[in-house]
């Protein structure tokens, strides 16, 4: 007879195998990983190599094409993950039902059962620019742990990096005035990529978000206007699209209108007639079609003291664009071009295993061995360069500054979580410390990273001992 512990195991093992809705809650986390990670664990557990002390680094050899830079972003996020990191009784029957552990030696079980975080992580801050084969951050840790962490750090790296990079770049090029909203929700790969897309804008600077789940977590009042299809719904059924804007404004007073739904220039004079006579108060309006410089000119020229918005699949380039033909624009929601494209592909690398230095060689794939750090070299509020050395070394420019930090110690994070609003500091005081030739949209030109002689050394050392 199973007694009441195996029950509830069991009833929780059952669940996780016939549950077929796709959704991921915090409990999955250990599970939302590649099966080699925990194949590898098992062998370095069979092997006993499972405790030795493993340092790995998250670094992207290549930016994505068109980057001279990238934001860092998502370390709140592994942090989280880290303090979080166990496996269920369920978890583990579920592993066993597959037949894929047979051979797992029972120790790899036990490990799992009382599975804790309990090493270090050094990190660049989020918001700090980092530039190609500079580390992000570095995991050390025993092997096993170090090992079975790689998937999920990647995944949280890799796309709020990618975002963060993106909203950096679109609010270089819109200005510190202008309105940024994050509108990408429709167009993430995926519902948590959607609240990650937001966190990593607001954390770039944007002001706020679309999406009312993400906005609420991160403590924000959620934005936007309407669509087209309740102008076209209610002028269809009422009458015309007066009596939409009419009705909209019944329960929202004031709010933003998107205006193109039929003609914009048309729909703009109405609203002058209704915001010069006193019968409405109106916050903005948005277009979302058309010759975007023309129409926006044409709308402040009717409507001066009104926030004018513009959106439709807009990106740095063409909000650049915009601002040269003089195009009259507030603000700007962005969504598509903000929350997909060319991936940051970041790696997460073994840099040392036992003490012991060690690097990849594979052609186009080459890794700097050992424990690293990344020294930035400013003058004048400028970066000039980074020199990428050992973690031990003592870099002699009494200007350069060490970015990575320790932010976990034996498991437990050092220091409380950085509000959005301190981070979004950091990301624009870094962007304005890169050079134009950097920032520049079209063939961005990164600073020099220099790879010290003691890193040069090791890694001549490293390939001649294999």
């Amino acid at each position: 007879m199973k007694t009441t512990t195996e029950s509830l195991q069991l009833t929780g093992f059952e669940e996780i195998l016939e549950d077929r809705e796709l959704t991921v809650s915090s409990a999955d986390y250990s599970l939302l990983t590649d099966l080699y990670q925990l194949t590898m664990a098992a062998c370095y557990v069979g092997e006993g190599l499972d405790g030795r002390v493993a340092s790995f680094e998250l670094f992207a050899r290549r930016l994505p094409e068109g980057f001279g830079y990238a934001i860092a972003m998502g370390l709140a996020q592994v942090i989280d993950y880290l303090e979080k990191f166990r496996f269920s009784p369920a978890q583990i029957q579920a592993l066993q039902s597959t037949g894929i552990f047979a051979g797992a030696p029972e120790r790899f079980w036990t490990l799992l059962a009382t599975a804790r975080f309990t090493g270090d992580v050094w990190a660049v801050p989020e918001g700090t620019a980092v530039f190609a084969n500079e580390p992000l951050l570095r995991i050390e840790a025993p092997l096993w742990q170090a090992q079975l962490v790689e998937t999920y750090l990647l995944n949280a790296i890799n796309y709020q990096t990618l975002i963060a990079t993106r909203a950096a770049r679109l609010r270089d090029a819109a200005g510190p005035e202008a309105k940024l909203l994050e509108f990408g929700t429709r167009r993430a790969f995926g519902p948590q990529a959607a609240v990650w897309a937001a966190r990593a804008a607001l954390a770039a600077g944007f002001d706020g978000t679309s999406n009312i789940l993400a906005a609420l977590k991160l403590g924000r009042k959620p934005v936007g206007t309407i669509a087209h299809a309740l102008v076209m719904a209610v002028a269809a059924l009422e009458g015309s699209e007066n009596q939409a804007f009419a009705a909209f404004h019944r329960y929202f007073p004031g709010a933003p209108l998107l205006i193109d739904t039929y003609d914009t220039v048309a729909a703009a004079r109405m609203l002058a007639d209704r915001v010069n006579s006193g019968e409405m108060q109106l916050e903005g309006v948005r277009l979302d079609s058309g010759d975007l410089a023309v129409l926006s000119r044409e709308v402040r020229s009717i409507l001066p003291g009104v926030p004018i918005f513009a959106s439709g699949d807009l990106d740095d380039r063409e909000i650049a664009k915009l601002k040269s033909s003089g195009a009259c624009i507030d603000g700007y929601g962005l969504g598509t071009k903000l929350v997909s494209g060319s991936p940051v592909n970041g790696v997460y690398k073994l840099v040392e295993i036992d003490g012991i230095p060690v690097m990849k060689e594979a052609s186009g794939k080459v890794t700097y061995p050992g424990r690293k750090q990344i020294f930035r070299h400013i003058e004048n509020g400028q970066i000039l360069g980074d020199c990428l050395a050992l973690s031990g070394e003592n870099i002699k420019n009494c200007d350069s500054i060490p970015l990575m930090k320790l932010v976990v110690k034996d498991g437990k994070r050092v220091q409380n979580p950085e509000s959005l609003d301190d981070i979004a500091k950091r990301t624009a005081a870094s962007v304005a410390s890169l050079r134009p030739e950097t920032r520049q949209l079209d063939n961005p030109i990164s600073p020099q990273v220099e790879i010290s002689t003691d890193l040069q050394s090791l890694t001549q050392k490293t390939k001649k001992s294999h």
